[in-house]
C-alpha cells in the first residue's frame, strides 16, 4: 500500500514512525518545510512541495496532518484522487467545504477515518462499554477536563508561533484540545444545547482563547461541562460520569478507568466499592496511535468501516463551533438550529 503524509509536524512524524513500525515503507511526504523539527528522520523519503505532484504518486491512503485550517485543502483533492483518508482532528476550523468533502468521498468511494485517537484507549473503551451496558444506570451528569501547559506542549518551538496559538491556523483550546468534545458525545449521545465562556486569561499574549468552560445538555437529558485550558501544570485529562446507579471515572494520567456500582440500600446491601480497570501491562500513549493506524490500514483495505467517521468529525466540529459562537455572543446555542460558521 502506498501512503502520502501531508504535514510533518509532531503528529505527522508520529504517524510516519508508526507506519514504519507496522512494516509500511512505500511513503511519500508532502510538506511546506515550515516545521521546526529536525529533518534527519525524514530525509530518506520522497518529498513534494506541490500537492498535485504529491498526488501524482497515486497514494492508496493519505494522512492529513497539516494545521487545522489547512486540512480540507489537502483532504478534498486527495479523495477526488481516489485515496482513503486519515484526517486529523478537528476536521477543520469551519464547516465550509465539509459537505464538499463528503460528496467527493462518496463519489470516489473513499473511506475517511477522523483522528480522535482516544477512541482507541482501552480504558475509555471499557468506560463506554459500562455506560452502554447500563452499569451506572441512566447517565445524569458529567465533568470532563483537559488541561495542558501551552509552552510545554511543543518545547522545541516558540509556542507563540505554533498552530495551537494562531487563529489563522485554527488554534485555541476549543479546537486544539477538542478530544473531550468527541469523547462525551461518543459516550453519551447527541448534544441538544450548550453555552460557553472563553478567554485569554494567562499572560501568554495570544490571539486565541487559552481557557474555555462549556456547559452541555444531551438529548438524553444528561447535563455537564467540558473544561479546556492551556495553563495547567501538571497536565490533567480526566472524565467523570454520574448515573442513577453509580459513577465511573477515567484518568488519562494513569490510564485507569474506575466504576462504582451502587447497591440497593433498601435491600440492606453494604458492600459498595470501586472496581478498577487497568490498561494492558506496558500500555503507553503511542499505543493509541498504533491501534488507530492499524484500524486505518484495515479501513483502507476495505475490511472494516471507520470507527470515527466524517460525520462524527463534523459533529465534534459543530460542538466546537457552537462553543465559540456562545462565548462570543453570550447566548445559549440550540444544536438543532445551529448552522455553524
Amino acid at each position: 500500500m502506498k501512503f502520502l503524509i501531508a504535514g510533518l509536524g509532531s503528529i505527522g512524524r508520529r504517524h510516519l514512525r508508526n507506519l514504519v513500525a507496522l512494516g509500511e515503507q512505500d511513503i511519500v511526504l508532502y510538506r511546506s518545510y515550515r516545521s521546526t523539527l529536525p529533518d534527519d528522520d525524514v530525509a530518506v523519503y520522497p518529498v513534494e512541495t506541490n500537492l498535485e505532484a504529491a498526488l501524482s504518486y497515486k497514494p492508496d491512503a493519505v494522512i492529513v496532518a497539516t494545521p487545522t485550517s489547512l486540512h480540507l485543502e489537502v483532504a478534498i483533492p486527495a479523495v477526488r484522487a481516489g485515496s482513503h483518508l486519515l484526517l486529523e482532528k478537528p476536521i477543520s476550523h469551519s464547516l465550509e467545504g465539509v459537505d464538499e468533502l463528503r460528496k467527493a468521498a462518496r463519489e470516489n468511494q473513499s473511506q475517511i477515518l477522523v483522528g480522535y485517537q482516544f477512541r482507541f484507549h482501552p480504558s475509555l473503551i471499557q468506560a463506554r462499554k459500562w455506560i452502554q451496558e447500563g452499569a451506572i444506570g441512566q447517565p445524569l451528569s458529567f465533568r470532563a477536563v483537559y488541561g495542558e501547559y501551552l509552552p510545554g506542549m511543543h518545547p522545541w518551538e516558540d509556542y507563540r508561533v505554533s498552530y495551537s496559538a494562531r487563529r489563522d491556523l485554527g488554534g485555541g483550546v476549543i479546537f486544539t484540545l477538542c478530544h473531550p468534545l468527541d469523547i462525551v458525545r461518543w459516550m453519551l449521545g447527541e448534544v441538544s444545547e450548550l453555552w460557553a465562556f472563553s478567554g485569554c486569561l494567562n499572560s501568554f499574549g495570544l490571539e486565541v482563547e487559552d481557557t474555555a468552560e462549556i456547559g452541555i445538555r444531551f438529548d438524553n437529558g444528561a447535563l455537564g461541562s467540558v473544561h479546556l485550558n492551556y495553563n495547567q501544570r501538571p497536565a490533567d485529562h480526566h472524565l467523570e460520569v454520574i448515573g442513577n446507579r453509580g459513577t465511573l471515572r477515567w484518568n488519562n494520567m494513569d490510564g485507569k478507568a474506575a466504576i462504582y456500582r451502587a447497591n440497593d440500600v433498601s435491600k440492606g446491601v453494604s458492600d459498595d466499592k470501586w472496581e478498577i480497570y487497568q490498561p494492558p501491562p506496558g500500555f503507553q500513549r503511542n499505543d493509541m496511535f498504533l491501534e488507530e493506524l492499524r484500524h486505518f490500514l484495515a479501513v483502507a483495505r476495505g475490511e472494516v468501516a471507520p470507527q470515527c467517521t466524517l460525520d462524527d468529525g463534523r459533529k465534534a466540529l459543530e460542538i466546537a463551533l457552537a462553543a465559540h459562537s456562545s462565548a462570543q455572543n453570550g447566548q445559549l446555542v440550540q444544536m438543532t438550529s445551529f448552522v455553524g460558521e
